[in-house]
């Protein structure tokens, strides 16, 4: 197990270095949060499907050294399950978790949606959460601390035309997250968090152009 170098910073003196792992690190949130957490003293471990876009942001880290990224599909059980063992080989049990990996449908009416799109949503924004809490909460619960987050939406509270899939998804998540955490260890907490309306290509996918007009992954 790596253990990160000491950070001297202002941040840090408010808040002592944790590990913190992220899913889908490649682009939007997932990214950003990646650089800002390392700019503060946190070790990262992030997670993508693509190694190239892993190379890249593995570069701009602060102290590169001390983090982790890993090729891997949230989609896959198998895949979190060998995630998770070389984490845990390698940096020990994540303080905090952040579920973000996540993906919206095509605008479109739900009976215009394939079978195999409505499955893609649901297998990563829903199961994609579920096999990371699978695999990673036995590994929190014998410190019985640490904190999950999941990635939810306004429209995990609302509902919105064209996008219905990405709207159960998110629902599913609102209600995946109170329940589990009322059956984690106390010390622990599962919470699901609606981060606002971020420039992200999922947010392009649907709101077109007009996803300009909000502040982008780094300003959040």
């Amino acid at each position: 197990m790596t253990i990160a170098k000491p950070f001297s910073g202002a941040a840090n003196s408010v808040t002592a270095a944790k590990i913190v792992m992220i899913t889908g690190v490649s682009k939007g949130l997932g990214r950003a949060l990646s650089l800002e957490l390392a700019k503060r003293g946190h070790t990262v471990i992030g997670c993508a499907r693509t190694q190239e876009k892993l190379t890249a942001l593995q570069s701009e880290l602060s102290f590169p050294e001390n983090h982790l990224l890993l090729t891997a599909d949230v989609k896959s059980d198998s895949s979190v399950k060998e995630m998770a063992h070389t984490i845990m080989e390698k940096k020990g049990v994540p303080d905090i978790i952040v579920n973000n990996a996540g993906t919206i449908n095509k605008n479109s009416k739900i009976w215009e949606v394939s079978a195999e799109d409505f499955d893609s949503v649901m297998d990563t924004n829903v199961k994609g959460v579920v096999n990371v809490l699978r695999h990673f909460i036995p590994l929190m619960l014998p410190r019985k601390q640490g904190i999950i987050v999941n990635m939810s939406s306004g429209w995990g509270r609302s509902g919105a035309a064209l996008v219905a899939p990405y709207c159960a998804s998110k629902w599913a998540i609102e209600g995946l997250s109170r329940s589990v955490a009322k059956e984690v260890a106390e010390g622990m907490a599962v919470v699901a968090l609606n981060p606002g309306v971020i420039n992200t290509e999922l947010l392009t996918s649907c709101f077109g152009n007009t996803a300009s007009l909000y502040q982008a992954p780094d300003a959040w």
